[in-house]
């Protein structure tokens, strides 16, 4: 019998500007993507709902609900790698769509050679975000149950990485604190990662850039934005940091484990 053929990745392009829409689909294509196009946001998450995307490209100026309010819709539900599609100079923009949740943006003109570049950083990275943890209920006195995630043990094959109360499981792309999952895009995955694998060193933003997405890139706020949602979600904050700290000036690196 034949090799099997393997199953194409799959794009959703969300755009309502059909020459740009046609270019991120010529572009994507050849890069051997299966691509479904939307032409405003609703029909945008439909699409999504309906492929089950590896990639969505999103614009952020759409007809009815702009980009960014669909990227707040997205970002809860799909594990695809998410690029931002905004017009030249919008940086206020391009930042709330990374906070929001999107990986990387791109800027208009669109330029497919760096498209192509992109897409391919992000393929490097491991795409599954945590999925939602068991839950068992517990008592809270005589009327009523709170429910309480199950934690879990990663299994004994596994690369693991802990750090005090952090445990990060690579092969299962999970990360647990204080035995609670929480739940990180692949970015912050990727970040936190490499910081564990190294929890002395102090990472410059230049180094964690070139680590996580690759040679070739000076744009470091791409790695001061992701990494603000990063520590958020570990509940580090300005004077009660348990995980990462920020080493002023130079750059972050892992909190000594108490």
């Amino acid at each position: 019998m034949g090799a099997t053929e393997p199953t194409p990745r799959r794009a959703v392009v969300i755009e309502d500007d059909a020459d740009i829409a046609s270019l991120l689909e010529v572009a994507l294509t050849s890069q051997g993507f299966e691509v479904t196009i939307a032409g405003d946001g609703l029909s945008g998450i439909e699409r999504v709902a309906e492929v089950d995307p590896d990639l969505i490209t999103l614009d952020v100026g759409l007809p009815g609900i702009d980009g960014l309010e669909v990227c707040r819709r997205l970002r809860p539900t799909t594990d695809a790698y998410l690029i931002m599609v905004t017009a030249y100079g919008e940086e206020v923009d391009r930042l709330i769509g990374l906070e929001t949740g999107a990986d990387d943006y791109l800027t208009k003109p669109i330029s497919v050679r760096e498209l192509k570049t992109r897409v391919n950083v992000l393929f490097r990275r491991p795409r599954r975000l945590a999925a939602a943890a068991p839950a068992v209920l517990v008592p809270e006195g005589p009327w009523r149950l709170r429910v309480v995630p199950e934690t879990v043990e990663p299994p004994a094959d596994h690369e693991v990485l802990r750090h005090g109360d952090l445990v990060l499981d690579v092969d299962a792309h999970r990360v647990w604190r204080d035995g609670e999952l929480v739940e990180l895009t692949p970015t912050e995955f990727s970040l936190l990662a490499t910081l564990m694998r190294a929890p002395t060193r102090v990472w410059t933003r230049a180094l964690l850039l070139e680590e996580v997405w690759g040679g070739g890139w000076d744009e470091t706020h791409l790695v001061e934005v992701h990494m603000g949602n990063l520590r958020r979600k570990l509940g580090d904050r300005r004077g009660q940091t348990r995980f990462v700290e920020n080493v002023r000036g130079v750059g972050y690196r892992m909190l000594a484990a108490g």
